[in-house]
């Protein structure tokens, strides 16, 4: 990760705080686990993107075996398209993920 925009940034009360890759990593991937105090549920998912084709949240639960695979709570959403990527457009954006209501 970037030294200065740590994955902690991504629960900051302090406003909106950025996470960013390590700038010489060019694994074009992140990924990040957040370990909540407690047991919370989850209403919806605000995320902010810049340079992301693709988002996938997966969710699991620290009591579990370690070789239980997490869940999907967001399946993977394309943010931006390959036509976006060649033409420099779309590349920030705004998505929130909420809970369906039966």
């Amino acid at each position: 990760q970037d030294p200065k925009y740590l994955a902690e940034n991504l629960l900051s009360e302090d406003g909106i705080q950025p996470w960013l890759g390590c700038p010489k990593d060019h694994s074009r991937q992140l990924s990040v686990e957040l370990q909540l105090k407690r047991a919370s549920p989850i209403g919806y998912v605000d995320i902010g993107t810049s340079l992301c084709a693709f988002l996938q949240i997966e969710v699991g639960c620290s009591s579990w075996p370690r070789d239980q695979p997490y869940l999907t709570l967001v399946p993977t959403v394309t943010l931006m398209t390959r036509a976006d990527s060649k033409l420099d457009q779309n590349r920030c954006g705004v998505q929130v993920f909420k809970e369906g209501k039966d």
